[in-house]
């Protein structure tokens, strides 16, 4: 058979995501790197969220909706008692509360009123589409239309573990497990809400999908790397 109409069986790749970079920027820099005719992520990570990217290529991005629909785990750090439009770092800070009444026990509580089968709105700043446009390219230009008129909908989730820790009040470092479609953001919005406060996320690492570990993940710059050596006619390095 003709090797270039050989279909590409494919790979997983394990990908620990940089600061700032969105999934479609890691996904389209293998894709020219590494010459991959198909390539495709399973699973968003906000540019401001490093960690665990799961790509396909070839014939296994068959299996995206597969590792989509996985239990995810995070780590990260929220601030109580301040929050911003996007409930992160994208955007300026809008407001202040007072959280000098706040103790440990509280936050507690709060998380464990947010775990189990919840429902959740969806943070304006996502890539949930409305009338064929992403929530944030509307909330970016300003808008701030009503959830309900804006078509963003609770929705059902699960949250395994919403653990919490409070030695550096009032940042509070969390681990979460949770199920397919879970904005963390919004779990901070509303653990700042049920303390009659405010919360934003100063920092989020995936660090799990179903059984794959950051830990066994590369960077870009190392995968693009191993990729073209083991390649019989290396790739030229010139990109």
């Amino acid at each position: 058979m003709n090797k270039e109409h050989t279909p590409d069986p494919g790979q997983v790749i394990l990908i620990d995501k940089p600061l700032t970079w969105t999934s479609f920027d890691v996904a389209n820099k293998l894709k020219y790197a590494c010459k991959f005719k198909k390539i495709g992520h399973a699973g968003t990570l906000d540019p401001l969220a490093t960690g665990l990217l799961i790509l396909c290529t070839g014939k296994m991005t068959k299996q995206i909706d597969q590792y989509q629909a996985q239990e995810k785990e995070y780590t990260g750090t929220l601030i109580l008692g301040k929050t911003t439009p996007s409930v992160d770092l994208e955007t300026e800070i809008d407001a202040e509360y007072d959280t000098s009444g706040i103790t440990s026990e509280q936050i507690q509580q709060a998380a464990q009123q947010l775990t189990g089968d919840i429902l959740q709105v969806p943070p304006i700043y996502s890539a949930i589409r409305v009338n064929g446009e992403r929530l944030y390219e509307k909330a970016r230009r300003g808008e701030t239309a009503d959830r309900v008129d804006g078509g963003i909908k609770a929705r059902m989730v699960t949250v395994s573990v919403f653990d919490v820790n409070t030695d550096h009040f009032p940042e509070v470092n969390f681990r979460i497990v949770c199920s397919k479609g879970t904005y963390i953001r919004s779990l901070v919005r509303d653990l700042g809400l049920s303390l009659n406060n405010g919360a934003y996320m100063s920092g989020l690492r995936r660090t799990r999908i179903g059984n794959f570990r950051v830990e066994d993940a590369a960077t870009i710059e190392q995968f693009i790397a191993t990729h073209r050596a083991s390649l019989p006619d290396p790739l030229p390095t010139n990109e």
